[in-house]
């Protein structure tokens, strides 16, 4: 058993980070939340509601976009804007409205002129923020981020905690880095052989948006 009678609530506004060793279940509840993976036991509820089935998850899983912890999981094809902009067509946008919001999801995050980059051939970070873009596009309400700034430069990593930081989105963070952890989230969780231990408040870094504080998404 991974997960061992874990209860964790997230509410509309927060920014939580996970941290925990490998192999204490922080990817599986990830996993768990996006549909991937079935619990054995216990019950879900994400946007106010119960879900149980494949059905459930469709619906519900268009609001959560899930960051893979290797960009290479999430990137296939052959160029940037063609991977960005394929999230909102099957969203079934428009052609003219998906490539305009890959686009101005590019800008926003500094990619600009990166369009027509080959995607395998993007550097390491470059893929994590493109991976990123690909996410953004298809409008979220809720981010699930997997190791976001694993293997990248400092450069990279600042301009990472950046746009975190600009974005009026919930999200949970994971990540060895304790130190990224303070700057991009409001609160840490230790999660270790299946269970959350402790939660410790972050005081490292203010919003620049005001948050709600409805319960917005997951109790397992």
């Amino acid at each position: 058993m991974i997960l061992d009678k874990l209860d964790l609530k997230f509410h509309r506004g927060d920014k939580v980070g996970l941290l925990g060793p490998n192999g204490s279940g922080k990817t599986t509840l990830f996993h768990i939340i996006m549909g991937l993976l079935k619990p054995q036991s216990g019950k879900m509820e994400i946007f106010g509601k119960g879900v149980n089935g494949n059905r459930d998850f469709r619906q519900t899983c268009k609001k959560i976009g899930l960051l893979f912890q290797d960009a290479d999981d999430q990137l296939f094809s052959p160029t940037v804007l063609e991977d960005v902009a394929f999230g909102p067509l099957n969203l079934n946008k428009s052609k003219e409205e998906a490539l305009e919001i890959a686009q101005k999801t590019l800008t926003f995050l500094g990619l600009k002129g990166f369009e027509n980059r080959i995607t395998h051939k993007l550097s390491g970070g470059e893929k994590r923020l493109v991976s990123l873009a690909t996410v953004l596009a298809m409008e979220p309400e809720v981010l699930l981020l997997d190791e976001p700034s694993n293997g990248l430069d400092d450069k990279t990593k600042a301009k990472l905690s950046n746009v975190l930081n600009n974005l009026d989105l919930s999200y949970i963070l994971i990540s060895h880095e304790s130190s990224f952890m303070e700057e991009t989230t409001d609160s840490i969780y230790l999660m270790e052989n299946g269970k959350i231990f402790w939660h410790n408040p972050v005081h490292h870094h203010a919003h620049i948006h005001p948050h709600s504080h409805h319960e917005h998404t997951h109790h397992q």
